[in-house]
């Protein structure tokens, strides 16, 4: 499996069979969408635009399998949701026997039946820009710790090509508040499941 990121919360997940797209609102925070006919969209979130390009979407809870590729959304309370309400969808991704969890810019106070759905997790892709609009480094950290992913990629801070809503913080900054060194930065991550281990370590990826 490969990972490419654009952004904000956008990546591209590259597996044997197919090709998926997360959180591809590119459009509106001033850069270029990358969602191509053949991908698969998935979108944690409403971006506020239909990505209609795509040959598939999931935005929605519930239980899927496409291209080989088994995906289980999770319903959670979005970071700008009212406690009695869930907005967001946290997605999980089983391909290549990689499972990958994405976050989207939910609530971190996880319930246990939202933990246990979760499962066990290889890759964590978790925003860490913080300033209301989303997680900042000290929520992205508690989740980590009880996710206990193998890889955590962080996503969605400050980037000067990118017009956000709300200003978020340097990757810098958040990853002093998480207590984390990179491992690495790369601009293309490469994984098969022998990669895998019981460390957590955080990878940067450079944005494309």
């Amino acid at each position: 499996m490969e990972f490419q990121y654009y952004g904000a919360n956008c990546l591209r997940l590259t597996t044997k069979k197919a090709t998926i797209v997360i959180d591809d609102n590119l459009k509106n925070l001033g850069l270029k969408s990358v969602t191509k006919e053949s991908d698969i969209a998935v979108s944690t979130f409403d971006t506020g635009e239909t990505v209609s390009i795509a040959r598939l979407t999931l935005d929605q809870p519930g239980e899927y399998e496409v291209s080989d590729i088994s995906v289980q959304g999770v319903a959670a309370r979005s970071h700008m949701d009212e406690a009695d309400k869930q907005s967001a969808t946290i997605f999980k991704l089983l391909a290549d026997d990689i499972r990958v969890v994405v976050t989207g810019h939910i609530w971190p106070e996880l319930k246990d039946e939202q933990l246990e759905a979760i499962g066990q997790v290889d890759v964590l892709i978790i925003p860490v820009g913080g300033s209301g609009y989303t997680m900042d480094g000290v929520d992205a950290l508690k989740l980590i710790k009880k996710i206990e992913p193998s890889i955590v990629i962080p996503t969605h801070y400050a980037d000067k090509d990118i017009k956000y809503e709300v200003a978020q913080q340097s990757l810098s900054e958040a990853l002093k508040d998480m207590a984390m060194e990179p491992k690495e930065t790369v601009a293309k991550l490469k994984l098969k499941p022998a990669d895998i281990t019981e460390n957590t370590e955080l990878i940067v990826l450079e944005r494309q």
